[in-house]
């Protein structure tokens, strides 16, 4: 695809999204006629690495406190969906108890080698871990610690064509890069390191090798206003030559950096990478790639400097897809087991959480808490989308005094909106509420709204507005507003989330049951529904 057909399209097609948004919000993902636009994933899969086996395409992403890793696959590269997790808890202090918001794994690298997917990755403060597995989705086997040490970031393995295995990572707050010597199964390092790099803010290192060249591609100058940088040598401990190659010049693409090149088997290259998105955490884009000198061109050159920067419409790498989706989200609670999106908020205590105990329905059996964000067994999502809406219905005639329960948003702060059983003279009190952090900040009692135990919250969701807004329904049809709309941070390295939850302030709880949870979107696929406040516009 020629540079100048590729500039043509970017303005034709950028024209035509703000025409047709309404408000002058701009499609994602699959366009359904040939093109794409960025994000293709607009949704928190921050640190992405893409690998390609055979024509499939297999992704992994940083998830820190959230367990577990997922995989995703895709046959386009642009429509994706999660066939798996690597992890469900971590065996470490911490872990269990809540306490290690923004650690977890970062950033880590999926390769695939003599017949296996392997991941590596490290936490900021137990050290480096590898694992395998025959089929990327899953089962994985169990974390194994190659190296117990604080402060490592961003391994990725490379074997080269001699059999030589290789470990390239970075340090702590970014830099140096460095090389060990590895075991061919990954699972020991056989020296201390090189150094073969040092730059500003220099982390994420991705190693391959194309045309005799060693490459490592790395992000350099932080999150929210680095660049992509690509070194090469003749030789794997260099010295490596580096040149800038994606930058955010003319556009408003902050940041773009931390990601992968895959190559097609056509021998077309594309460039996946993040970009900081505030609220919605760091959303994936994919640019197209030319090779020059034995350089990547990365994205268009718009403003001229000789270094390529983010394009917002690209034709998809193998034409016209026959269906456009994204990751799921929706689940009905019909089958034996969570969908395979469901995150839990550290690790999990999985003997309170069950769908076979009222059938179609999940049911949470809370433990002890003070308040949200120490809550064990908060299952989470990531948002998705400018527009979205996130639907609970609520069954509270198990639950307890001192039992809370409901649909919450979480990110700097922890907001829960549902049901929380007061201590009533002895009786039970079912009342409405939203807490934010630890304090209640609108409550009204559930008999003034409700005959039955069944309750549906909502929650609305305008990032481009920063606009959060619950509210409640006894059924599901008339909804009314469930205290103040309310902006929201992200916090702990994450983009907000939304998702399920059940505490209790009480040593003796009692149950919560959640008949589904409908999450929708103005993604791909998702071109009907309404919503009643009309904050929905769909554009696609």
């Amino acid at each position: 695809m020629k540079s100048a057909v590729v500039f043509t399209l970017a303005l034709v097609f950028s024209a035509f999204i703000q025409a047709s948004s309404g408000r002058g919000v701009p499609a994602w993902g699959d366009l359904g006629d040939g093109n794409f636009a960025n994000p293709v994933l607009n949704a928190d899969y921050s640190d992405p690495d893409v690998i390609r086996v055979g024509d499939k395409y297999y992704m992994t992403c940083s998830e820190f406190h959230f367990m577990g890793m997922p995989v995703l696959e895709s046959d386009d590269m642009v429509n994706w969906r999660i066939i798996g997790q690597v992890y469900d808890s971590i065996g470490f202090p911490g872990y269990d108890g809540m306490a290690k918001y923004a650690e977890g794994t970062w950033a880590p690298a999926l390769r695939y080698h003599d017949g296996k997917f392997r991941i590596f990755v490290c936490t900021p403060e137990e050290g480096l871990f590898m694992t395998s597995a025959v089929n990327p989705a899953g089962p994985w086997e169990p974390l194994h610690l190659v190296k117990g040490i604080a402060k490592w970031e961003d391994p990725c393995p490379f074997w080269d064509e001699d059999g030589e295995a290789y470990l390239v990572r970075s340090r702590h707050r970014a830099g140096p890069i460095i090389i060990h010597r590895m075991s061919a199964d990954g699972r020991t390092l056989l020296d201390d390191g090189v150094t073969v790099y040092e730059g500003p803010v220099a982390e994420g290192p991705k190693m391959f090798k194309k045309d005799g060249y060693y490459y490592i591609s790395i992000p350099e100058g932080g999150v929210g206003e680095g660049w992509q940088t690509i070194l090469r040598s003749r030789n794997v401990y260099g010295p490596y030559e580096s040149r800038r190659v994606l930058e955010t010049g003319s556009t408003k693409v902050n940041g773009p950096h931390q990601g992968a090149l895959v190559d097609t088997p056509d021998g077309d290259w594309w460039f996946y990478h993040f970009q900081s998105a505030g609220v919605r955490g760091r959303v994936v884009h994919l640019q197209p790639v030319r090779w020059e000198d034995g350089w990547p061109l990365i994205g268009f050159d718009y403003d001229g400097n000789g270094v390529g920067e983010p394009m917002e419409v690209c034709q998809m790498p193998f034409g016209k897809s026959q269906s456009s989706f994204t990751p799921q989200t929706s689940d009905e609670f019909d089958g034996q087991s969570l969908g395979v999106q469901w995150q839990t908020n550290h690790n999990p205590v999985r003997e309170r959480i069950s769908l076979s105990e009222r059938e179609g329905w999940l049911t949470l059996s809370p433990l002890s808490a003070g308040w949200l964000r120490t809550a064990r067994n908060q299952l989470t999502q990531k948002i998705m989308g400018f527009r979205s809406q996130a639907e609970t219905a609520i069954d509270f005639r198990d639950m307890k005094p001192g039992d809370r329960s409901g649909l919450e948003c979480i990110g700097k702060a922890f907001i829960g909106a549902g049901v929380m059983i007061d201590d009533a003279g002895g009786k039970a009190a079912p009342t409405l509420y939203v807490e934010v952090d630890s304090a209640v900040t609108f409550r009204k009692p559930l008999s003034d709204v409700a005959d039955g135990g069944a309750l549906v919250i909502r929650l609305d969701v305008d990032t481009e507005a920063n606009r959060f807004a619950y509210s409640y329904s006894t059924d599901g049809i008339d909804f009314k507003p469930m205290g103040e709309p309310f902006e929201m941070k992200a916090g702990f390295w994450k983009g907000v989330r939304t998702g399920l939850y059940a505490y209790s302030l009480s040593p003796l709880p009692g149950k919560t049951h959640f008949d589904y949870f409908r999450y929708r979107h103005d993604g791909a696929g998702n071109h009907t529904y309404q919503s009643p406040n009309q904050i929905f516009n769909c554009y696609l």
